[in-house]
């Protein structure tokens, strides 16, 4: 029984190690290693997410998800981007 025991806990703690490791870490650093500038219409974006600036990247990321699936990290300092940014904040903050 104490052998069973043993192994269940030492796979738990595995899977915590190197399954939510995995996921935690990559959220300690930059989620976008290139930034696209160039307009992509509305009408083709499903989600957008916008990530601050603190001590995991130095800047502020905008993540975009197309109707197709496809994740593309917008430049935040791109003209268009800054609109968007704009609207998104301006409707959830007071």
């Amino acid at each position: 029984v104490r052998l069973e025991n043993l192994a269940y806990v030492l796979g738990v703690l595995l899977i915590a190690i190197f399954g939510v490791g995995k996921e935690f870490s990559s959220r300690l650093q930059c989620q976008c290693l290139q930034t696209q500038a160039a307009l992509i219409h509305p009408k083709r974006i499903a989600n957008v997410e916008l990530i601050p600036e603190g001590p995991h990247c130095g800047v502020q990321e905008v993540i975009a998800t197309t109707k197709h699936g496809k994740k593309v990290c917008l430049d935040p300092t791109a003209r268009w981007v800054k609109l968007i940014v704009t609207k998104i904040l301006n409707r959830y903050l007071p």
